[in-house]
């Protein structure tokens, strides 16, 4: 048996790339090509940066999130406006914007942070003021929180 051990392990493998090759690729390739993951949606993502009432409420969402989780210890002051914010579509946002924090030692650093948001409701525009109808998915940049 140790003899042949190495002729049924290449035999084996050759066998596995050919089950691939043929069978699980086709199959994968025809689910891509389907409508399995299309999302139709009137909001459409853009590579370019986007100032829209949503990106704003988005923007404000995000402060408002950085603020809380931030807590007491710290004084915090936002931009007006975000240095960037896109549309991944689908009602998802990436904001870029600075923020000032204050210690308590009345030292002010300056950080940029990034922040993606999804509002929940879609084409309803109605709850977007409420924080309850959005999730921040991630947030970079502010390693204390």
């Amino acid at each position: 048996m140790k003899k042949y051990s190495i002729l049924i392990f290449i035999v084996s493998l050759v066998a596995l790339i050919l089950f691939q090759h043929k069978v699980i690729m086709p199959f994968v390739y025809k689910v891509i090509q389907s409508d399995l993951f299309l999302v139709d949606s009137k909001d459409q993502g853009s590579q370019l940066p986007i100032s829209t009432p949503l990106s704003e409420i988005a923007f404000m969402h995000c402060n408002n999130y950085i603020k809380s989780k931030l807590g007491s210890d710290v004084s915090v002051s936002f931009a007006d406006k975000p240095l960037n914010a896109w549309s991944l579509g689908n009602y998802q946002y990436v904001i870029n914007a600075e923020i000032d924090i204050t210690s308590t030692t009345a030292s002010t650093i300056t950080k940029k942070y990034a922040c993606r948001i999804n509002y929940k409701n879609g084409d309803n525009d109605e709850g977007s003021l409420d924080f309850a109808n959005w999730s921040i998915e991630g947030l970079s940049g502010l390693d204390s929180i």
